[in-house]
């Protein structure tokens, strides 16, 4: 048993998994802590698929959706560390399509006004969601829908580039000034594309290079290989008559990766494989032997760079979001605990985290030095609490 838990408590994790599979909620789950690195639990239950009734497999593949975006954020911060980008950087530096950027007035989706943008979108704009940008299946504002008219984030892939969808994206008015709210958005696939730019290689290539090849990352990527395919856990919703049914399965499309390249959240990971990179998060940037980031630039990147130190309920307009706004800030590409009272959940302040939109989420906490992966495969996240209960019963396990 890893120092730091109380081994029986820790029960209690697996327990709420197993209530989760066994009540027909969930066709299966995954989920590990870890103390230093140390593994304290390692539990599986469930299926992969409801229909052949496979076993979730120990080297279970998930959709990890938007716990892609952290690892872009990284991306991007390496290459901060090289000097080739400055977090004050206008966005258009690299995408000129962004230069001239019109923010949403009045109107509807087929007659609306708007104005020139007075506030420059900037790279920490795209890194901490406050770039004026959104999300096509919010459907909670005009400029949702003109984005999912295009299918730009969506849940259906596009089929267009990263690149050619980045323009596509910089067509589309801003809710807001960038810099004055924060909303949910694909902010980090702009990221992604700004990789692109500036390093010369494809996103996939990149992650590759200089994030899963250096930390042993061996089962992530945009695509399951085809051998692997009976890995990969199939997806899930709750039907109107109250039974799970499948969104997406395992078809053979899977195994080949799509042309754009989400950054926002095109990846497909293990447990393990995230794992590493969660312990990389925990020792200041080091996995697997190699400084994949700086330990000052993890510090900078897990604290809070909202405007005035605000929290997430003071400065959001998301309808959604992958966390708790309250007590909760948000750094460059993870939500930050900034008040573990007023979050309502048991936490460290300047535990950081983030979340998936089939459910699966992960969290650090540099004060315990507690990580904590879950993976499973059903959507929408914010349907059941599990993220809350995740935390309830792992930090109630602590010595």
């Amino acid at each position: 048993m890893a120092t730091g838990f109380d081994a029986s408590r820790l029960n209690a994790v697996a327990a709420m998994a197993d209530r989760y599979v066994e009540s027909g909620k969930l066709s299966g789950a995954q989920v590990q802590v870890a103390y230093e690195g140390e593994v304290a639990l390692r539990h599986t239950v469930g299926v992969a698929d409801l229909d052949d009734g496979r076993p979730l497999a120990d080297d279970a593949i998930y959709r990890i959706y938007s716990m892609t975006k952290p690892i872009t954020s990284i991306a991007l911060m390496q290459l901060y560390e090289r000097g080739l980008v400055l977090l004050e950087d206008p966005v258009a530096k690299y995408i000129p399509e962004f230069a001239n950027p019109q923010v949403w007035e009045t109107g509807n989706a087929q007659r609306f006004e708007t104005r020139p943008a007075a506030n420059t979108m900037t790279v920490k704009d795209v890194l901490t969601h406050t770039s004026g940008l959104t999300y096509g299946f919010f459907q909670s504002h005009p400029v949702c829908e003109l984005y999912a008219a295009d299918k730009l984030g969506d849940f259906a892939v596009p089929t267009v580039s990263l690149e050619e969808g980045m323009k596509q994206l910089a067509s589309k008015p801003l809710m807001f000034e960038p810099g004055t709210s924060w909303n949910y958005s694909m902010s980090t696939d702009v990221c992604g594309r700004i990789v692109e730019v500036v390093s010369g290689l494809s996103l996939d290539a990149y992650f590759d290079e200089h994030i899963f090849g250096p930390l042993g990352m061996n089962n992530t990527g945009f695509a399951c290989p085809t051998e692997d395919l009976g890995r990969l856990a199939s997806n899930y919703a709750l039907g109107p008559d109250g039974n799970l049914f499948k969104v997406s399965g395992n078809g053979p499309n899977m195994a080949e990766a799509p042309a754009f390249l989400s950054g926002g959240g095109g990846l497909l990971s293990t447990t393990n494989d995230y794992q590493r990179f969660c312990d990389m998060l925990l020792a200041g940037g080091k996995g697997n032997g190699e400084q994949i980031i700086g330990r000052k630039t993890i510090q900078y990147m897990a604290s809070n760079h909202l405007p005035g130190s605000k929290t997430l309920n003071d400065m959001g307009q998301s309808t959604f979001s992958e966390t708790a706004m309250e007590g909760m800030g948000f750094g460059l590409g993870f939500s930050v605990v900034l008040s573990p009272a007023e979050n309502g959940a048991i936490s460290s302040v300047g535990e950081f985290a983030w979340g998936g939109a089939a459910s699966t989420a992960f969290f650090v906490d540099p004060v315990e030095r507690v990580t904590a992966v879950f993976m499973t495969q059903f959507m929408p996240s914010s349907y059941y609490p599990l993220r809350r209960e995740l935390k309830a019963t792992i930090y109630g396990a602590l010595h």
